[in-house]
């Protein structure tokens, strides 16, 4: 493996990159640096946490550095590369490397993405860049209001591009690119290389060379995986027991809502685990100091949906809890990637409902891997919902001739008893789980006062007429019909 001064990098590069801990460049990096030094349009898949960034970015930075000079003027600092991201958090973060990368070279970095305020934007893009780092809508936004110039782009890169691709953000891509000079550079990469993918550059890259230094859709060898099967409604209760039990420091947990992700961070601060939520509807300060919060140990538990799936890069995260499994398998290998990053260790647990059998079973035929079922009694699983969970045998052996290997210590259902008519459960043996609150337990009670408005409007109800004249409900449809007497 050659070392990054075998990559013909510069000297400020260098310098600035031992400064950060570098040793050693990846395989994503020993590949791509010379094509992106030799001005060649790449196509690049590579799990998260490979080192993708300084990738494209250290190349990216040696191509700009005759424009680098130290002229007060704006007009001497033109926006010559554009980095394209999907997420805020993502977009911060390539931003925070490029700087370190560019610490020496005098070139200009910032980064711009909505949730804030747009006049600190502004004023950076006023005084001039070289590397702008952006998100689409926020990008757009700035063009719309004059106060952004893409004609002198000489690099494009489109980072993750596949989930730009799942959350909508091509059509704005597409107006973006229309704006940027036709004769440049465009990089894309990738955590999967899907058939989309393809498509999308074939239309956006001009005979790119494609880097690719994994399997498709491969999660990263250093993460250990582990599948628990649990009942839904138990699934709280065994997430605070693994993270108490288990002594776990530092956990990125996933949820499927946005809803859920509050409730969860709710409920587990109950439990005396100390949590807190991100998701998109949270502000972007907001999501910062949750971010930093987690980051710092001051929070043991980060409760996340999907838009935490990229870019976070937290420093040797040893746990990934996949409290809902993903809808498409290919998020799960980008949730796992927060963890195992640059050959670290790290474990990835997912907490298994029977509804989610075959979303498993997807996620083990795209990542190639069995994932070791892992079994914790006392959790709301019956050994027919077990059993549901056990990997298919392959062709030609039972399910009963494996489930015992699968599931060691787990008791297996004999033909008889599946044959057999289950009898009504005995009365009272199903416990009714108790309300959130013991309001809801209690009946109806009028207000004991009231005010005057409510009295007269009591008062001219025909409810309250003297007795004598029976009053008789015909119809009352949204409160419309009063009441007639006989």
């Amino acid at each position: 493996m050659p070392g990054f001064s075998d990559l013909n990098l510069r000297p400020e590069l260098l310098k600035a990159i031992l400064e950060l801990g570098y040793t050693e460049p990846t395989p994503i990096q020993v590949q791509a640096i010379p094509l992106v030094l030799a001005g060649t349009d790449v196509l690049g898949g590579a799990q998260t946490g490979t080192g993708k960034t300084a990738g494209f970015g250290l190349p990216l930075l040696q191509r700009l550095l005759p424009h680098a000079n130290a002229s007060a003027s704006p007009a001497r600092h033109p926006v010559r590369a554009l980095v394209l991201t999907p997420t805020r958090e993502l977009a911060a973060q390539v931003e925070e490397s490029l700087r370190g990368y560019a610490k020496y070279t005098g070139l200009r970095t910032t980064v711009i993405f909505g949730g804030m305020n747009m006049d600190p934007q502004t004023d950076a893009l006023r005084r001039g860049i070289e590397v702008l780092v952006a998100t689409p809508g926020r990008l757009l936004d700035h063009v719309q209001q004059k106060t952004l110039n893409l004609s002198q782009v000489e690099v494009l890169v489109l980072d993750e591009a596949d989930r730009m691709l799942d959350m909508g953000f091509i059509p704005d891509v597409t107006r973006i690119i229309k704006l940027l000079p036709t004769k440049r550079q465009t990089l894309l990469f990738s955590a999967t290389l899907t058939e989309d993918i393809r498509k999308l550059s074939d239309s956006f890259l001009n005979h790119a060379v494609m880097v690719q230094v994994a399997r498709k859709n491969a999660a990263a060898d250093s993460v250990k995986h582990a599948a628990i099967p649990v009942a839904r409604e138990k699934k709280r209760e065994l997430l605070s027991y693994l993270v108490q039990t288990r002594d776990l420091k530092q956990v990125l947990v996933f949820t499927a809502t946005r809803l859920g992700a509050n409730r969860l961070a709710y409920q587990l601060n109950r439990d005396g685990v100390h949590a807190t939520a991100i998701h998109g509807d949270k502000s972007q300060p907001e999501r910062l100091i949750a971010l930093n919060d987690f980051k710092e140990g001051k929070v043991r538990v980060l409760v996340a949906t999907d838009v935490a799936a990229r870019g976070l890069d937290i420093e040797d995260l040893p746990h990934v809890i996949n409290f809902d499994l993903p809808n498409s398998p290919e998020d799960y290998v980008h949730r796992i990637g927060r963890t195992g990053r640059a050959g670290a260790s790290g474990e990835a647990i997912s907490l298994v409902s029977p509804e989610e059998r075959e979303r498993l079973e997807e996620i083990e035929k795209t990542i190639r891997v069995s994932i070791p079922r892992e079994m914790i009694p006392g959790f709301g699983m019956d050994s027919r919902s077990v059993s549901s969970l056990i990997p298919h045998a392959p062709h030609g052996e039972s399910r009963r001739e494996r489930g015992g290997d699968a599931l060691s210590g787990s008791r297996r259902e004999r033909p008889r008893d599946r044959d057999r008519p289950r009898s009504a459960p005995a009365q009272g043996a199903r416990r009714a789980a108790a309300p959130a609150d013991p309001i809801f337990l209690e009946p109806y009670r009028p207000a004991a006062s009231q005010t005057p408005a409510m009295a007269t409007a009591l008062s001219d109800h025909p409810a309250a007429r003297p007795a004598g004249k029976r009053a008789v409900q015909v119809a009352a449809l949204l409160g419309g019909l009063r009441l007639k007497a006989k």
